[in-house]
């Protein structure tokens, strides 16, 4: 997992060099003929990299997205209506049976099918009607970190492509440097808080909030303790109820318009005696920091913070003498029905 956090940069200049033409064409078809509207089709870490890209679409194309659970197709066979609809199905594998019925399903409804995969060779990359290939390369560990990264990356490449937003993609193509420059490691405190705790919330907001889901997931994973993901602005809404002095809260800050907000939900729970981790882009006045860089952009400072936390999940599952790359009941490849 560690060596496989470190080869994410390389992952993503990969990616931009051989998916420049591949973007290109893609978004002026989308342009050409615009979509009534976004579904997108992903399980596990796959589906925090839509839930992210579902924010970029709404917040630059401006269309509605959703995600769509693969067992309307795979169980229910309930018939769909899609027409002049964008389908993106998100698969490190491209293998699972439910994901690729719920692909077969759309294209039957009338949406046009683009599938972001690592593996080019698979079913759901050679039945799509457009393939953006990850170009991760082979990742072993079970939890997958650099083939997530690459998931975000091409669907934040699309959506820039798509919106003609010259700011972005420049920022994109800096990224990996970005994320290639040796960072310190997760402060030890950090990391022993992290492993102390039994159940934790992680907080974001907006494209954050995706990066916070993914979190918790690989917390699980890793560490196998409990984490739930709330946007912060839906934690006060009842959730909140749970803490108590000392409750941990992993909070991933955003750098875009719901920054000012997002401290002060992080502010109130702390009253309530939550103890937040922050991880941003610069240091906390009273709350310990894992600092991730500043990626160029706003939309991309959540790829950048999530970078930094996996280095934290690896430190945190081996202090609480867990293995990160083999964690139990797990296999890298998951074909849900």
């Amino acid at each position: 997992m560690a060596r496989e956090i470190g080869e994410a940069a390389a992952a993503l200049r990969r990616q931009r060099s051989a998916n420049v033409a591949l973007v290109a064409e893609l978004a002026k078809r989308l342009r050409r003929r615009p979509p009534s509207f976004v579904v997108t089709i992903a399980r596990g870490s796959s589906d925090h990299a839509a839930l992210f890209l579902k924010h970029l679409v709404e917040i630059k194309i401006g269309l509605a997205s959703a995600s769509l659970g693969p067992s309307i197709a795979s169980l229910y066979r309930a018939p769909l209506r899609l027409e002049g609809a964008l389908s993106i199905a998100i698969s490190q594998s491209g293998r699972s049976p439910d994901i690729l019925a719920m692909q077969r399903a759309v294209k039957e409804a009338g949406a046009l099918a683009i599938a972001l995969v690592n593996d080019s060779e698979s079913p759901l990359a050679q039945e799509a009607d457009a393939l953006l290939p990850l170009h991760a390369g082979e990742e072993r560990s079970i939890a997958a970190t650099k083939s997530m990264i690459a998931s975000l990356v091409a669907g934040a490449a699309l959506v820039a492509a798509w919106d003609e937003d010259a700011e972005l993609a420049s920022a994109l193509n800096r990224l990996p440097s970005v994320l290639g420059v040796d960072s310190r490691p997760a402060p030890e405190a950090a990391i022993a808080e992290l492993a102390s705790a039994s159940s934790l919330f992680v907080l974001g907001r907006g494209p954050t909030f995706a990066i916070a889901a993914e979190a918790a997931l690989k917390l699980k994973e890793t560490s196998g303790m409990h984490a739930e993901a709330f946007s912060s602005a839906e934690v006060l809404h009842g959730p909140a109820g749970v803490i108590s002095l000392g409750f941990p809260l992993l909070c991933f800050a955003p750098s875009d318009a719901a920054r000012t907000g997002f401290f002060e939900a992080v502010e109130r729970l702390a009253s309530f005696g939550a103890s937040p981790l922050m991880v941003d882009i610069e240091p906390h006045s009273r709350w310990p920091t894992i600092l991730s860089p500043d990626a160029g952009h706003s939309l991309l400072t959540p790829i950048a913070a999530l970078h930094a936390f996996y280095s934290l999940a690896e430190a945190t599952a081996r202090q609480r003498g867990r293995n990160p790359d083999h964690p139990p009941h797990l296999t890298k490849v998951t074909e849900t029905v």
